[in-house]
């Protein structure tokens, strides 16, 4: 009975073990599918000599199996130990009569008994193999060297090369003859008396013991602190350089085409017409005012929401125009809560509807937003066929919605109209048929859901839509690509569309600092998702990333080329903030290629401050623009940062990605060093410091009012940078902040106006209307005063005229005339 349990036992234990192994092994299907699919990088690490797709593809896998198989013969060796312990541990009895006539078992003292030959021999091999195993382990862990972290900088470093690395062998060298030892002594024991006594393998692993602990802790210790801390530098020059050459590599800087910029601060109405798509598209409006602004203008009915606003670009009337836009999401949680039933839930009020858009640069005289799309049906304000939405429903959104079931014998809530609602049926082909009663079934299981079981509105036309959050739809699909944080609405051809960037990346580039938890990442793919039907396609934006031309391999079906993707998409295609955000604040360090410079951190940069909100400190984010440079064709949408100089305010460069031709190229202006160029926060402070616009901004405070500073925006336009500021007013018993103020400067001067164009007048004209004191003015008489305001008025019309049509030379010149006739008449 009892060798019966003790099988039992055994067996319970053998199941939940390879269980383990099999749920550990199952997990690593990412490593094992990339192994097997593998494409090179055609870089090769500086150390070994192997090209960059062994370390990320192949050592992984040798790394894993290695582990678990030792792992696994460990387990064997300490099981069968115990066995033959049990086993070599008797217990002998006798049966005897008591006193009282019964027969009794009696135990006598337990008796040891020796190993047997057999047994010896079993145990050996698995002790042999145990330190092959080992031996492979510490072989493979010499690779794992070019991922210290010890050095002056990530990699390997000379303590690892000439210390680490050296002991590592020697460890492998060990172990692997301690294996045959092991496997001689039991072989050949019982014949040879010297053998019979463990001497030999006592002292292998002593001597094993011996150099784990001298070469790993010791003498690495010894050798860092006093042969590389006193002359570090000089020591750790090369592998400095391996760091900056291959961080640069793995985070895409090295192709950043690097270029100088001379800011003369001489902004003139004449740059300012060279510019004026700039000037044109220079962004007032800040996404998180305006979040709130379209809440209360647009959501219409409560059950709708705005989950966030996404910047693009469209032509717009013949101009490339910048915008703001959100999609119009149905969030039933936001139903009433007795109007929360099932059928409502499910059944009724299943999508989202349209979107509002906004042009960047405008609002209306409250201070408002101006809007080319608004309102339920879609109405396009502006003359542009592009903007037409002809299927304005969203059943798959940034939202996490509940499933839905479409087709049904319940006709769908699609958009409210006055005081009634106008109600539809999905035409689309988004979702899972539920035709049968077992389709029924098992998606009632699905859900746990009885309800979809016995409900009559369903129908053989029915389908149930479910993973309609866009991320969790694309990451279900494809769980080995990394997600960006800001997926985008489109309007194209009449239809909305998602646009998901999705990145590829490891940490297993070798001497590639990590940020985030990765070393090398590339945007490789663009995922359209429709917001109608649910279609996900995905297009492959970076065909030379090593990573995602494996997982082409893997999956030879799931992937398109960007030539593919509908011309209408893909003028919308943008460069990722989330990736431009991770490779600029890269850039601030490893910009610098000259290792002494690097070591030493000369010449460290960083994403600058801003005042932002209430008033508060924070770290600038990334920002759209549209810009043209004076080398450039025509203005481009790119995404820019500014960078100053560590614990500096003054700026030193700012990094551009381009996002319409040479999409992804960076592109690095540097400003000259000997000269103050100002930075963001010190126009804050300027700001701070100009005692009108610290008196209007305490006056408001005063009045009850909250006033919101929106970003800062660094605009270079021609030789001069503009900085520009917008700030909103939210009266104390309003929700809805309204952009009041314009703040600019060119460097030299700092105003605050009621618009954008008028804040640009006041800094460019300021000095146009001085003039030199002189004899007194002439005597006006009536018919000189009349002649003068019809002068006067004609100068302003012209002005007002050339705003409109963006002619900021003749704006110039007429607000010059202004200024003179005003002088002259002053008086």
């Amino acid at each position: 009975s009892g060798t019966r349990n003790s099988g039992k036992i055994a067996r319970s234990v053998w199941i939940v073990f390879s269980l383990l192994i099999a749920f550990f092994m199952s997990s690593a299907w990412k490593s094992i599918l990339l192994f097997l699919n593998q494409v090179p990088f055609g870089i090769k690490d500086p150390i070994f000599g192997k090209d960059i797709s062994f370390f990320v593809f192949t050592l992984p896998v040798y790394e894993l199996l290695a582990q678990v198989s030792l792992f696994v013969v460990g387990f064997c060796l300490i099981g069968v130990s115990l066995v033959y312990f049990y086993k070599s541990i008797t217990k002998q009895g006798e049966v005897v009569v008591d006193q009282y006539g019964n027969k009794v078992l009696k135990l006598s003292p337990a008796k040891k008994t020796s190993l047997p030959r057999q047994g010896r021999v079993h145990l050996a091999l698995l002790g042999t193999l145990s330190f092959f195993l080992l031996a492979v382990n510490h072989y493979l862990a010499r690779y794992e060297i070019l991922y210290s972290n010890r050095g002056a900088v990530f990699g390997a470093a000379y303590t690892d090369i000439a210390v680490s690395l050296p002991a590592l062998t020697v460890l492998f060298l060990i172990s692997f003859l301690i294996g045959i030892a092991i496997l001689v002594w039991a072989v050949l024991s019982d014949k040879r008396a010297k053998l019979k006594k463990r001497h030999v393998i006592s002292i292998a692993v002593a001597s094993y013991l011996l150099v784990l602990f001298l070469g790993t802790a010791v003498i690495p210790y010894i050798v860092q602190h006093y042969k590389v801390s006193p002359n570090e530098l000089e020591v750790e020059r090369p592998y400095i350089e391996n760091a900056i050459k291959y961080t640069r590599i793995a985070y895409n800087l090295d192709n950043v085409v690097e270029k100088g910029y001379d800011v003369k601060y001489n902004l003139s109405f004449e740059e300012l017409e060279n510019n004026k798509e700039t000037i044109r598209n220079i962004r007032l409006l800040d996404w998180r005012p305006l979040k709130e602004t379209y809440k209360q203008l647009q959501e219409i009915r409560l059950y709708y929401e705005f989950l966030d606003i996404d910047v693009d670009r469209y032509d717009v009337e013949g101009n490339y125009t910048q915008v703001m836009l959100s999609a119009r999401e149905m969030k039933v949680e936001q139903l009433e809560e007795r109007a929360r039933t099932w059928l409502n839930m499910h059944l009724v009020y299943t999508h989202g509807y349209g979107l509002a858009m906004s042009p960047v640069n405008k609002v209306t005289n409250d201070g408002q937003p101006v809007f080319f799309v608004k309102d339920i049906p879609p109405q396009v304000v502006v003359n542009e066929e592009s903007l037409k939405i002809d299927r304005p429903e969203i059943y798959y959104g940034e939202h996490d919605n509940e499933y839905a079931i479409v087709g049904t014998e319940q006709k769908e809530f699609d958009y409210p109209k006055g005081d009634e609602n106008i109600y539809a049926s999905y035409t689309g082909r988004g979702g899972v048929r539920i035709s049968s009663f077992l389709d029924r079934l098992l998606m009632s299981i699905r859900f746990s859901d009885l309800k979809m079981l016995v409900s009559s509105t369903i129908n053989e036309n029915s389908r149930v839509q479910f993973y309609r959050n866009i991320q969790e739809r694309v990451a279900r699909i494809t769980p080995f690509l990394i997600l960006d944080a800001d997926p985008y609405i489109v309007i194209a051809d009449g239809k909305l569309f998602w646009i998901q960037d999705a990145y590829t990346a490891t940490n297993r580039f070798p001497y590639s600092e990590p940020a985030r938890g990765i070393n090398y990442i590339r945007n490789s793919v663009k995922v359209v998702i429709d917001a109608f039907n649910g279609d996900v396609d995905y297009y492959v934006a970076d065909a030379e990333d090593p990573l995602i031309r494996t997982w082409m391999r893997v999956f030879p079906k799931q992937f398109k080329s960007m030539d593919e993707m509908p011309p209408s998409l893909r003028k919308h295609i943008r460069y990722p903030e989330g990736l431009f955000e991770i490779q600029a604040k890269k850039f601030a360090t490893y910009h610098m290629k000259d290792p002494a410079v690097f070591y030493n951190k000369e010449d460290v940069w960083e994403l600058p401050f801003e005042i932002y909100g209430q008033g508060q400190k924070v770290r600038m984010q990334p920002y759209y623009v549209i810009l043209k440079l004076p080398e450039w064709e025509k203005e481009e949408f790119i995404m820019m940062i500014p960078f100053t100089p560590a614990k500096k305010d003054n700026m030193i460069a700012w990094m551009a990605a381009k996002s319409d031709s040479n999409y992804g190229q960076l592109v690095l202006f540097k400003f000259p060093k000997e000269r103050l160029i100002y930075g963001p926060m010190q126009i804050e402070a300027r700001i701070d410091q100009d005692a009108e616009i610290s008196q209007q901004l305490t006056l408001w405070s005063q009045k009850g009012s909250s006033v919101t500073r929106g970003n800062i925006l660094v605009i270079p336009v021609g030789e001069s940078i503009l900085y520009v500021e917008p700030l909103y007013i939210q009266a104390e018993r309003s929700q809805m902040p309204e952009l009041k103020r314009v703040i600019v400067s060119d460097g030299k001067k700092v105003v605050m106006e009621e618009s954008f164009e008028k804040a640009l007048s006041t800094l460019l004209g300021s000095a146009s209307g001085s003039t030199e004191t002189g004899a007194p003015p002439e005597e006006i008489t009536e018919e000189s005063a009349e002649k003068n305001v019809s002068d006067a008025l004609s100068a302003y019309l012209k002005a007002k005229q050339a705003i409109a049509r963006g002619d900021w030379v003749s704006f110039g010149r007429a607000m010059d005339e202004l200024g003179r006739i005003l002088e002259e008449n002053k008086g």
